[in-house]
């Protein structure tokens, strides 16, 4: 079999080679920039779920701060907090 003669060429084999090293064999070849591209969306869209939740945060937050009404529902519903006359009964309901 008789290969061409560029494919004897010093720099077409260095090229060749040099190709095939970026593109397998290197630390950053071509399967480690796709894995790397696709945790960079995961990690994108992650993020733009906890900045949507931390403005839902400081929503709630700033309503629960604007009135003392509203502070005192919020801490009786979630920490089931009572005043000192006041008797507390807790209904679960059975699975």
């Amino acid at each position: 079999m008789k290969l061409p003669k560029f494919t004897k060429n010093f720099y077409f084999l260095f090229g060749f080679f040099f190709l095939i090293w970026m593109l397998f064999i290197d630390s950053n070849d071509i399967y480690t920039q796709y894995q790397l591209n696709q945790k960079r969306k995961n990690l994108e869209n992650q993020k733009e779920y906890y900045q949507k939740k931390i403005a839902d945060v400081k929503v709630e937050r700033d309503e629960l701060f604007s009135s003392d009404k509203k502070l005192e529902k919020f801490a009786r519903e979630k920490y089931l907090m009572k005043k000192e006359s006041e008797d507390l009964f807790i209904i679960r309901e059975e699975e």
